[in-house]
C-alpha cells in the first residue's frame, strides 16, 4: 500500500476510474448513430438533388398518353381534359392535376393515373353508366328535353338530335346508350337538371330505382316509366301492358305478382300492384 494512503483512497480512486472509462466507452459508442444518421441524411439529399436535376432535364419525357375506358368522350374532348404541359416528363407531371380535370365531366366516375416507364403515361377512366333518359319539360312552352341520367342520379347531358351540329360531336356510344335505355316520362314541371348534378326530384328517383331494382324477365318487358308522382309511377311495356307501380318499395313481390297475373291471364291490359298483396288487374 503506498504510503500515507488509506484503504478508502485507493477505492474511491478506483472506482473514479472505472466511471470515467464507462463514460469514454459510451461516449464513443453513441457517436456510432449519430455517424450513421449523418450518412444517412447525406444520401438523402444526394438523392433528392439528383431526382430534381433529372425531373426537370428530359429524362423520361411523356411520349405517349395511354387513356382507356372513355366510351362517352371524343378523343378531342378527352384531349382538352388530359393536358399535359409541354416536357413534362413521368416524374414531374402532375398526375393529381390530371384526375381533377377529368372528374369534373359528369361522366367521369373515377380516374386512375399510371406512370409506365420510360414514356408512357396510363390514364384509367371509370365512367358511370346511363340508368335512364328523363324526357323533362323545359321553359314556358314545355318542350321535351331528353336528358341522360346515369344510375347513381347524376345528371349527366341533355342529349342533342343526333343530326344536328352539336349531335354529330358527340360519341356515338351516348346515343348507342340512350336508345337502349328505358325512358322516365311525365316528368314534374319545375325539375331543372343541371350536368354534374345530383338529381333531387323525389318522383324521377324512385323510377330510377325502380328501374335499377328490377331483376326477374319483367325488366326486359318495360319500355317506358311514367313519374308524374311516386305513388303514380306507371310502368308500360312493349306489349302496351301498362302497371300501376307506385313507390320503389317491395320491387321484387311486385315484380313476382305481375309476372304470375301475366302469365294466368294472357289477355290482362291493366295491372295494378301499388299493394302487391292486394293486386288489381283487367283484361281485354
Amino acid at each position: 500500500m503506498p504510503q500515507g494512503r488509506t484503504v478508502g483512497e485507493i477505492r474511491h480512486e478506483a472506482r473514479s476510474k472505472q466511471r470515467a472509462s464507462a463514460a469514454q466507452r459510451l461516449s464513443k459508442a453513441s457517436r456510432v448513430p449519430l455517424i450513421v444518421i449523418g450518412v444517412v441524411l447525406a444520401v438523402v439529399v444526394v438523392a433528392a438533388i439528383a431526382l430534381a436535376i433529372v425531373a426537370n432535364t428530359g429524362a423520361f419525357r411523356i411520349q405517349n398518353v395511354d387513356v382507356q375506358g372513355a366510351e362517352h368522350l371524343t378523343d378531342e374532348e378527352v384531349s382538352a381534359l388530359v393536358s399535359i404541359p409541354e416536357g413534362a416528363t413521368l416524374l414531374n407531371v402532375d398526375a393529381d392535376a390530371i384526375k381533377a380535370s377529368l372528374i369534373r365531366d359528369s361522366w367521369i366516375e373515377d380516374v386512375e393515373v399510371d406512370r409506365v416507364f420510360p414514356d408512357t403515361l396510363e390514364v384509367k377512366v371509370t365512367e358511370r353508366s346511363v340508368g335512364a333518359v328523363a324526357e323533362v319539360p323545359i321553359g314556358t312552352s314545355q318542350t321535351i328535353q331528353r336528358w341522360a341520367l346515369a344510375d347513381d342520379g347524376v345528371w349527366l347531358m341533355a342529349i342533342p338530335e343526333k343530326s344536328s351540329e352539336l349531335g354529330g360531336k358527340l360519341s356515338q356510344q351516348i346515343y348507342d346508350d340512350a336508345d337502349a335505355a328505358l325512358h322516365i316520362k311525365g316528368v314534374p314541371y319545375g325539375v331543372e337538371p343541371k350536368i354534374g348534378a345530383e338529381c333531387t326530384d323525389k318522383s324521377v328517383l324512385n323510377a330510377l330505382d325502380i328501374i335499377n331494382g328490377m331483376t326477374t324477365d319483367l325488366a326486359d318487358k318495360v319500355k317506358s316509366v311514367t313519374a308524374t308522382d311516386e305513388e303514380s309511377t306507371m310502368l308500360t311495356l312493349d306489349s302496351n301492358v301498362e302497371i300501376a307501380f307506385g313507390s320503389a318499395d317491395n320491387i321484387r313481390e311486385k315484380e313476382r305478382v305481375c309476372n304470375q297475373i301475366m302469365e294466368e291471364n294472357p289477355n290482362v291490359v291493366y295491372i295494378n300492384v301499388r299493394v302487391p298483396d292486394r293486386p288489381t288487374w283487367r283484361s281485354a
